[in-house]
């Protein structure tokens, strides 16, 4: 995935019933006060969370996000952040993923909630 890439993004391990990313923190991927962006974490949670999808769909399917909703809890400063999504919706026209992101100590930082759509094989 190139924009995982991008974004520092790397793949932990992936299964059907969990997949996990880690990004380090860097000041390029932060906001003001050196906080980690919510976009930045909004986009590995996506692409994590597509990457658990992924490995859910039929043969020869595909998928593409339809819907997402982000709770933030708390700011990140240093260390890392790791994104941990589990499917809560495997059906024939959708997968709905979760995807807790988790600072360096464990903690959560935000909840992301996402729906891909199941494109069949054409």
């Amino acid at each position: 995935m190139p924009f995982a890439t991008l974004i520092g993004a790397e793949l932990v391990s992936a299964s059907p019933e969990e997949a996990r990313g880690r990004m380090e923190w860097a000041p390029e991927r932060c906001t003001t006060g050196g906080v980690l962006h919510g976009g930045v974490l909004m986009a590995l949670a996506d692409s994590v969370g597509a990457y658990c999808a992924v490995l859910n769909l039929p043969a020869g399917a595909g998928t593409a996000t339809i819907e997402s909703k982000t709770n933030f809890f708390r700011a990140v400063r240093e260390g890392f952040v790791e994104a941990v999504s589990t499917p809560l919706h495997v059906g024939r026209t959708t997968i709905v993923v979760q995807t807790d992101i988790l600072d360096a100590q464990g903690r959560r930082v935000a909840r992301v909630t996402q729906t891909q759509a199941v494109i069949p094989a054409s």
